[in-house]
């Protein structure tokens, strides 16, 4: 049969299935080949909290949105055009999220009685045979009995041959949207290199999945979705905490300074570890610490060596870190913590994202320690993130906290490789000599800065601890009236940082009108989508998307008052809009989600649309 083929601007792909079906590779894979391809693109992972959820429930399924094009994409997508769903649960958890009329590619062995059972459908009611899925474009493949048919012979066994079915429904994929199979296989190939019938069996079943849709009737249309107008460059698909994790690395070759990284294993900040301990070779050193609080204080005391300390967590860890950033704040040293937020309090979500951590970076130390407090707000913004953090922690001797969280975290987006002469320079000097007839370990700088003094340095022997500091001296000091100056001095340390950042921009619109969508942090990109689809409609809106969130940029207030109405939509009950009413004591409006799931970019535009006709 003939095969059409239809162009199409955008698509939105989700992946579901049983946790053990491999949807996450599915996904990553099928992103990484569309990356090369030249599309722009931005991912969604969503899977269980447990290690292993039980099979086939709707607590156990793991998903994947892709959101790519040929045009510019900001977000992974409200509703998806194509699901492809493993089992009944991953098309109950999902179905709600497809379009009308979208596709729907189901295994027709995962709707047998268990699976329908587990999902709490009755079997009198699969929704593959009973016509309720009739609005859509139902595409049934029995991909297990595909599967085992074409490694019929290979010697495996059943439980191996259904582990490698994802591979079958990637290939049919590949096929459908017209990709190349050669990036995947060399993935197989060095993946799988010591298990060579495992590595025979995947790409047998790749390359199957790809001849089925080439050779069946399933579907009379491919799909091409050509590369979208990128600026000239070298590219690769980068994740948030693999982007987190080269910042890093760049602020320590820029500043000439060591990299030292303690942590504690926690979801969904790990993978800065695991990024991190793959750069040795830039003198990186990393240490899994016996918990957090040692982990932290192991960055502290690189810091008092002369080496850029890093430490990350999420929620909970950073509420065990406390006391030690109360230290790093009193000793005045550098110190980047890197919080990756998930959804709380305690346990909580563990692999769902939230932004309910701002406070908690604000305020969450015993007395008045105040740190700079900035935020990443895509995946590759993390790398420039990592680089400012670092800069403003060296240059302002002051630990420095960074937020991010799951969702920019474990999201994807194509990421221009920047040369090393466009990054900013980190300028750190180290104390030679005595800064008067005696050594000041706290005497000030224009930045209100003190000195970095790395022990060993003869004449600057000074002692370092959590008790208050004299002006100056450093001594230990329980003067009231010192104790009050010193409080006031840090705090304008921090506040001194607003001469050193850039002036608040505007990401779209005008900087006077009507409504003015303030956000921060992951929000960016459905804020960004929802502005610019409202701007098209003819909405006299404006987007402005805050990184430096302690101290404002100086010009914010300023911004705020040029506007009629302004909007914060937030994934918390409504943490930087409290900030915001408080310091320029504007009406803020809120808009909250705290579902463990972002915003959607028709949620904000909703929103818009009745504060504009209001």
């Amino acid at each position: 049969m003939d095969k059409q083929t239809q162009t199409l601007q955008q698509v939105i792909i989700k992946f579901a299935g049983d946790s053990g079906d491999g949807m996450q590779l599915t996904g990553t894979q099928f992103t990484n080949t569309t990356a090369l391809f030249g599309n722009d693109l931005s991912t969604f992972p969503d899977f269980p909290a447990e290690i292993r959820a039980p099979q086939g429930t709707l607590a156990g399924v793991s998903g994947y949105q892709l959101h790519f094009g040929s045009v510019n994409i900001y977000t992974p997508g409200d509703s998806c055009d194509v699901l492809v769903t493993m089992n009944a649960a991953g098309l109950k958890a999902n179905i709600k999220n497809v379009k009308k009329g979208g596709t729907i590619i189901a295994n027709t062995d995962g709707f047998d009685p268990k699976n329908l059972r587990l999902a709490h459908i009755p079997e009198a009611e699969n929704p593959i045979e009973n016509g309720s899925l009739d609005g859509y474009k139902l595409i049934k493949i029995d991909v297990t009995k595909l599967t085992r048919s074409a490694l019929e012979g290979s010697g495996l066994g059943t439980k191996e041959i259904d582990r490698s079915k994802n591979m079958f429904v990637l290939g049919f994929l590949y096929w459908m949207y017209n990709r190349d199979l050669t990036l995947s296989i060399k993935f197989l190939e060095e993946k799988f290199s010591k298990k060579p019938d495992i590595l025979a069996a995947n790409i047998k079943l790749l390359q199957a999945g790809y001849a089925y849709g080439e050779t069946t009737e399933t579907i009379e249309t491919r799909f091409q979705v050509n590369p979208a107008p990128m600026k000239p460059g070298i590219y690769r698909n980068i994740m948030g905490n693999q982007a987190l994790a080269i910042g890093l690395v760049a602020a320590s070759e820029q500043s000439k300074l060591p990299l030292f990284y303690g942590t504690y294993p926690i979801t969904p900040a790990s993978d800065i570890l695991h990024e991190l301990s793959k750069y040795k070779n830039f003198g990186v050193r990393t240490f899994q610490a016996e918990d957090e609080i040692a982990a932290i204080c192991s960055a502290i005391g690189a810091s008092f060596g002369g080496a850029l300390g890093i430490t990350a967590s999420s929620g909970p860890g950073i509420a065990l870190k406390g006391e030690a950033m109360g230290l790093a704040v009193m000793l005045e040293l550098p110190l980047v913590i890197c919080n990756i937020q998930r959804g709380g309090p305690s346990t909580g979500l563990p692999t769902k994202t939230e932004q309910s951590d701002l406070l908690q970076a604000m305020y969450g130390r015993n007395g008045e320690a105040p740190m700079p407090v900035i935020a990443a707000s895509t995946p590759a913004d993390c790398f420039h993130v990592a680089l400012e953090a670092c800069r403003i922690a060296v240059e302002f001797m002051t630990p420095v906290m960074l937020l991010s969280d799951g969702y920019i975290a474990n999201g994807a987006e194509p990421w221009q490789f920047p040369q090393q002469k466009d990054l900013p320079a980190i300028n750190v000097s180290f104390l030679q000599e005595k800064n008067g007839d005696k050594f000041l370990p706290y005497k000030r700088d224009e930045k209100l800065s003190r000195p970095w003094a790395i022990p060993g340095t003869p004449g600057l022997e000074h002692r370092i601890g959590g008790l208050e500091k004299q002006h100056e001296t450093g001594n230990i000091s329980y003067d009231n009236e010192n104790h009050e100056f010193m409080v006031k001095l840090r705090q304008s340390k921090v506040d001194k940082v607003a001469d050193y950042i850039p002036l608040q921009k505007m990401d779209n619109g005008n900087e006077k009108g009507k409504l003015l969508v303030v956000g921060w942090g992951s929000t960016y990109g459905a804020i960004k989508s929802a502005v610019l689809q409202a701007r098209a409609k003819g909405y006299d809106v404006s987007h402005a998307h805050i990184k430096y969130i302690s101290p404002f940029p100086k010009n914010l207030g300023e911004l705020f008052y040029n506007f009629e109405k302004i909007l914060v939509p937030e994934m918390n009950t409504g943490q930087l809009i409290m900030m915001i009413r408080s310091k320029f004591l504007v009406p803020a409006v809120g808009l909250n989600k705290i579902k463990g799931i972002p915003f959607e970019a028709g949620e904000i535009l909703n929103k818009i649309e009745e504060m504009i006709g209001q």
